[in-house]
């Protein structure tokens, strides 16, 4: 893993603002109400051509009995074990706090360096009320606004210093999004294969409210793993935080490499889950999908078949999906999601030779061709795979917008049959020759 600087500090002085500058776009939400960021979130970022990984934490709490602050907590010790520096932010309008100190005394027994920062530093008389900090008893102290981005530059150059100059910059990690309504248990399959309380797990709704993001390691490969949101039904989100989260699941989706949908086996797949498919497949991202608590149900040797049978009706014409059926409480099956998440990844990355796609698939179209445009025959003459992150191929024909949409997907089923395209969907595109 690439040099990696966590954000600490007591809640809303800053730190989500901050984090957002350093990796140039909104990521963490930033919102007054106190514990808005839950959970870890991390991004990229650079400076000086020196590239660092960047860790967003929420409010540090201490003492509290609120659920939320109590998970917090963990969160951001996991933070801070995981970082090769820290950047301490207070805020310099409001002094030394009770939990300034706390997080003081945290850190001053850790063996890493801590940068003290004084955010929200915007004029004179505010730098002057900077200095008070001084008392927390660090080493130095830096004043910056997080907001306007002033005094970003000084802690960059800080910390640019630390990072040696054959690291190898934080690399683009193929990523897993896990989706789904909320409590279908996403959390709580990640945490199962971290065997670690990565993510927030409680019994509310709505718990996990960015996408937050775990580097894996498991059979030579090491990939990205993504909680996000529940995503709810739009005329159920009520609270602005929920609807950002639902972007920000979203955008995870869009960022990914493979979808692992989660679905309740005592509901069944929902309307929703159908949408949340129906958005994958616009976003040509790979599906799996994860029949969760599978454990709760009474079974017989039939149960599984039958179960699978209704979600494929439901997935038509896209049934070329894989379908596992795991607990994660148990941990029943869950590495097996594991690979296949990888393997329909490279299902997905793979490159065809056109010489075998024309040999195979000419054939194919021989023997069964399209159906002829007002006594004009329709001829398929050529076909090449296009340069795309997800399998597209471009078929060349003479009336390239008469092929019925019943021939192609003819002509996509047959593709399949061909070439393992397990769980990821493929593009077609007719083009005139």
């Amino acid at each position: 893993m690439s040099f990696t600087v966590a954000i600490v500090g007591r809640p809303n002085v800053g730190k989500s603002t901050f984090f957002n500058r350093l990796i140039g776009h909104k990521k963490s939400i930033v919102d007054d109400v106190s514990g808005v960021t839950r959970d870890r979130l991390y991004d990229v970022s650079e400076w000086n051509g020196k590239h660092f990984t960047v860790i967003d934490t929420g409010g540090f709490v201490t003492g509290s009995e609120d659920i939320f602050e109590k998970e917090i907590k963990k969160q951001v010790e996991l933070a801070i074990e995981e970082a090769s520096c820290i950047l301490f932010m207070t805020d310099a309008t409001a002094g030394i706090t009770d939990l300034d100190n706390q997080v003081a005394n945290m850190l001053r027994k850790i063996n890493k360096k801590v940068f003290l920062i004084a955010n929200k530093v915007d004029n004179n008389q505010r730098f002057l009320q900077a200095q008070e900090l001084w008392g927390l008893g660090f080493d130095e102290l830096y004043c910056l606004s997080s907001q306007s981005g002033s005094g970003t530059g000084e802690i960059l150059d800080a910390v640019a210093a630390l990072i040696p100059d054959d690291m190898e910059p934080a690399s683009e990690l193929p990523k897993f999004a896990v989706i789904g309504q909320p409590n279908v248990g996403k959390s709580s399959f990640l945490n199962a294969l971290l065997d670690e309380e990565r993510n927030l797990v409680t019994d509310i709704a709505g718990t996990t409210r960015d996408p937050v993001h775990s580097i894996y390691k498991k059979y030579g490969k090491e990939f990205m793993l993504i909680d996000t949101a529940g995503i709810r039904k739009k005329h159920k989100v009520f609270e602005d935080l929920e609807f950002y989260s639902v972007i920000r699941a979203i955008k995870a989706i869009e960022d990914c490499d493979v979808c692992y949908l989660m679905i309740d086996a005592t509901l069944g797949i929902e309307a929703q889950d159908m949408e949340l498919v129906s958005l994958v497949i616009k976003r040509n991202k790979g599906l799996v999908i994860l029949v969760n608590k599978w454990d709760l149900l009474e079974k017989t040797t039939q149960t599984a078949k039958e179960f699978e049978t209704k979600i494929r009706a439901k997935l038509a014409p896209f049934v070329d999906v894989p379908i596992l059926f795991i607990s994660a409480k148990d941990k029943q099956r869950i590495f097996q999601a594991v690979e296949k998440g990888l393997e329909v990844y490279n299902n997905r990355k793979q490159e065809i030779k056109t010489s075998d796609l024309n040999d195979k698939m000419l054939e194919a179209i021989a023997k069964i061709p399209p159906p002829s445009y007002r006594n004009h025959l329709i001829k398929i003459k050529y076909i090449t795979q296009i340069s795309k992150p997800y399998p597209a191929f471009a078929f060349f024909t003479n009336y390239p917008d008469q092929i019925k949409g019943s021939y192609k997907q003819f002509l996509e089923n047959q593709m399949r049959e061909l070439y393992n395209f397990n769980g990821t969907p493929i593009r077609l595109i007719f083009k005139e020759k």
